[in-house]
């Protein structure tokens, strides 16, 4: 889930609280808070504590909650877990060490450490387009393996071939979630286990009800859903990640257009382009 700020630039927890219902009424599994979406390196302690008290408080289907507890600096993340309260989440989701660009040997070191104080199970996040390094389907699978409190991966490598390998070794329980709301359909259909969304925020509806048809055997349902939000998938990286889903649910009157520096709003364009999107593909 995005992070809702006001004129501001406070957290905006009511419209963080709409949100959590908003999407939970659009029939996802559960829910992520403070991931990489969340603009979280711009957030202090408190308000990320506060952020995960209001997703808790307006959790009302009692949803799976995963809290996002990553960074570039492997003590840093093992303190961050100690001082966020983390109590009762189903899993936390760390991504990979961004700029410092470590090693495949320094990645499974950095997860394990991290795993070893985890107070719940640590879900691996793969995203080399932002991080500039890409964790091998190898070093995943052997930390998949040989690591008890990994239970897997959100993958954005950008490959389907990456992902099979991890279907192929992976062991028992282990998941593989797709990190990238267009590979998701690919992913499922060689065994993947769902998504981690980006899209979600906005059009939670559409996206599940493709992941529905796609487990009951309808093939041909889910990929005309697919189809009815390419364009708007699309268009969520025209200005930038999480700036387009922002400017996707200011376009739906669900937040303000706000964002922390260093990232801009979306522009005006970009507002009249979901308008015109969600209308035209029957999206809300």
């Amino acid at each position: 889930m995005v992070t809702p700020f006001d004129d501001n630039g406070a957290v905006d927890f009511a419209a963080l609280g709409k949100l959590v219902h908003h999407v939970s009424d659009g029939g996802v599994d559960y829910l992520v808070a403070l991931g990489t979406t969340a603009e979280t390196p711009t957030l202090n302690f408190d308000e990320k504590n506060g952020i995960i008290a209001c997703v808790r408080q307006n959790n009302k289907r009692s949803l799976p909650l995963v809290v996002g507890v990553g960074g570039n600096d492997t003590q840093h993340v093992i303190d961050d877990m100690s001082r966020l309260d983390l109590a009762g989440a189903a899993a936390v989701l760390s991504v990979t060490p961004y700029y410092n660009r470590p090693s495949q040997r320094g990645l499974y070191e950095h997860f394990k450490a991290i795993a070893a104080a985890a107070p719940a199970p640590v879900l691996l996040y793969n995203v080399p387009s932002r991080t500039g390094v890409n964790m091998t389907a190898d070093t995943t699978l052997r930390l998949a393996h040989e690591v008890k409190n990994i239970c897997g991966i959100k993958e954005a490598c950008g490959t389907i071939n990456q992902m099979a390998y991890l279907l192929k070794g992976r062991p028992r329980g282990f998941v593989v979630l797709s990190g990238d709301d267009a590979m998701t359909l690919p992913l499922l259909s060689i065994g993947g286990d769902g998504v981690i969304s980006v899209l979600s925020n906005a059009f939670p509806a559409p996206f599940t009800q493709m992941v529905s048809a796609f487990h009951r055997g309808d093939i041909a349902g889910a990929a005309a859903l697919q189809m009815r939000l390419l364009e708007v998938t699309d268009a969520l990286f025209e200005e930038g990640n999480p700036v387009g889903i922002e400017t996707a649910l200011a376009a739906l009157g669900m937040i303000q257009n706000v964002v922390h520096l260093p990232l801009v709003k979306g522009s005006d364009a970009l507002l009249s382009k979901f308008r015109r999107l969600t209308e035209e593909n029957r999206l809300f």
